[in-house]
């Protein structure tokens, strides 16, 4: 029997692509110790949170799963405590994974995102991702489509981030990749403001006001 394939089996290596190509940038190995655009995080360590998203996909795809399965990547959002949190503080984002992988250099996390794009994207290709995947530091999991488009939201929201912190073009992603993940911000930004704050923001900006996901 078959695996059945979702459209984002293709979409997510296209998104790492490109995240990849951003990361590989020399302004981002020249700006590496710099702070970026968000708070307490340098440039390289935003760069690793960044490639981290094939890293994770890599290892998390062809591993079997026991945690209970959240109904959608919605779900997900609307679970997870950093939601809610607000910004991490300076000490917290010292200690993260983030700025100690940022502490090996630009080459290394090259190598090591490279190897995980290749892989996550073999897996893929071969049917060898598994239907259900795991979010441990979470404590549930998700459908294959569910958690790419989890990963792909990542991938385009910090290829923003970071292209704006070494000052260039933020990369223009293909509809396969953008639209999914426009439609969720779309939906979050609905449940957490309603309706009429999304209307008002893309359609009357004297009465625009913050419709952010996060």
């Amino acid at each position: 029997m078959s695996r059945p394939v979702d459209a984002l089996d293709s979409a997510f290596p296209v998104a790492a692509s490109i995240a990849l190509d951003l990361i590989r940038r020399p302004e981002v190995s020249e700006q590496w110790s710099r702070p970026s655009v968000l708070p307490h995080l340098s440039i390289g360590g935003l760069a690793c949170h960044l490639g981290r998203q094939a890293i994770r996909a890599a290892e998390l795809l062809p591993t079997p799963s026991d945690l209970p399965v959240l109904e959608s990547a919605d779900n997900h959002y609307e679970r997870a405590a950093w939601v809610s949190e607000g910004t991490p503080d300076e000490a917290s984002v010292a200690a993260s994974n983030d700025e100690a992988e940022a502490a090996r250099g630009p080459a290394d996390l090259h190598a090591r995102s490279a190897a995980a794009l290749e892989e996550a994207g073999n897996l893929l290709a071969r049917g060898a991702a598994l239907d259900v995947v795991p979010i441990p530091w979470q404590g549930w999991a998700l459908r294959r489509g569910d958690f790419l488009l989890t990963r792909q939201l990542e991938v385009v929201v910090h290829s923003d981030d970071l292209a704006v912190s070494i000052g260039v073009p933020t990369p223009e992603f293909p509809a396969e990749v953008f639209d999914p993940v426009r439609d969720l911000l779309v939906r979050l930004a609905v449940r957490r403001h309603g309706q009429s704050a999304l209307i008002s923001a893309l359609s009357r900006s004297e009465r625009a006001q913050d419709i952010s996901a996060f």
